[in-house]
């Protein structure tokens, strides 16, 4: 037994003594490796009687788990230092200038944002938000989406498990429950508009998981279709800065406005490239719906509509009283068809040269009076 505490304090002076991580495992070997000391030891237990060989057996055990305790204690430690070392040898000084060529760049994405809120905040909007994570209400209920309705389902929305009182929350697919909340906390009359990411369960290249939108919402005694036609055939052409954009609004269905209408704006592909706005000739309303001479068309931007009664009452707005409209638009879309992108994939490839090519200069604060770009 003697022999064995002499071999147990020595192991652990080692490992306590150990400075690096190479002289940890040489310490380790010495004591434990198959031609260590307490292997060696472990090596005569055959010789002894079968009482011996249970007590010794169960000290050299004892023994044997302390040092690779102590062992995995002072790893810790080690590794600990180590990164620290590490961290302090790979500081970087994030107060020093910015190299010229190392210029951080505005995220398209968060250019156009911008751009929109400039144009609506002109108009009267203000900004308003909401959290990314819902409920089934603001999502789905109190917009006079059906239990039924196929976008309630697990293929197109991204599910949380399931609450103790049954009932599940989720990820936002649109930004309209921030309207639902504007309604239920704010009093007539309202003018808002809600950006930011949604979400859905949709990849290709055509589609993200996450993406972004841009809704507004107009609450008033007075609101009718004629002024959200103004105001979103102001908005485009302020967006696109080109004075002649036609503008086309088709019928459409969305369960929470009626009348709806998805909003198309003019284009013509010469060239192999698409050009935003077209002198058509004999061109008679921001409304037509004609025929469009050969090679010009029609590229679908945005949806909107009148907000549906349902969707008021589910606000505790009477509907006898007040009306409006609400309109959205992904904003991807309208970047891509703004600055020329040809990939939506691009947007999220965090590759700093994409950004160096499409980004924008952090100076460049979009203003209606300045431009929106610069």
């Amino acid at each position: 037994m003697d022999e064995l505490d002499n071999i147990r304090a020595e192991a652990l002076a080692a490992v306590a003594g150990a400075a690096t991580l190479e002289a940890l495992d040489a310490a380790r070997v010495a004591a434990l490796g198959k031609k260590g000391a307490i292997s060696g030891l472990m090596s005569r237990l055959g010789a002894m009687t079968a009482d011996e060989r249970k007590a010794a057996g169960a000290a050299l055990n004892a023994v044997k788990d302390e040092v690779a305790a102590a062992i995995a204690v002072r790893k810790g430690e080690l590794d600990a230092k180590a990164l620290d070392e590490r961290l302090a040898r790979e500081r970087v000084d994030v107060t020093l200038p910015v190299r010229p060529e190392r210029q951080g760049r505005v995220h398209p994405i968060s250019q156009v944002m911008e751009e929109i809120a400039a144009i609506f905040a002109q108009m009267g909007f203000a900004v308003a938000e909401g959290p990314d994570i819902e409920d089934d209400f603001h999502n789905f209920t109190a917009l006079n989406i059906p239990a039924e309705h196929p976008a309630r389902q697990m293929h197109d929305t991204f599910y949380f498990g399931e609450k103790p009182d049954g009932t599940r929350n989720l990820l936002r697919t649109h930004t309209s429950p921030v309207q639902i909340r504007t309604m239920l906390t704010e009093k007539p009359p309202i003018r808002i508009i809600a950006p930011g990411r949604t979400y859905r369960c949709d990849s290709d290249m055509t589609h993200t998981p996450m993406f972004h939108q841009v809704e507004g919402l107009v609450i008033d005694k007075a609101t009718h279709m004629g002024h959200l036609k103004g105001c979103l055939i102001e908005f485009v052409r302020s967006f696109f800065e080109v004075d002649d954009v036609p503008v086309r609004f088709r019928p459409s269905f969305f369960p929470f406005t009626e009348p709806s209408a998805e909003v198309d704006i003019g284009c013509s592909r010469e060239g192999g490239e698409l050009k935003i706005g077209y002198a058509r000739e004999g061109a008679q309303s921001e409304n037509d719906s004609g025929p469009t001479p050969t090679g010009k068309g029609w590229l679908e931007i945005l949806g909107c509509g009148m907000v549906h009664p349902n969707v008021l009452r589910a606000c505790g707005i009477d509907p006898h009283e007040y009306q409006g409209f609400a309109f959205g638009m992904g904003v991807e879309r309208v970047a891509m068809l703004k600055y020329g992108i040809p990939d939506l994939r691009t947007f999220f490839d965090s590759d700093l040269r994409w950004l160096e090519h499409y980004g924008f200069l952090p100076i460049d604060v979009p203003t209606l009076s300045g431009g929106l770009t610069r």
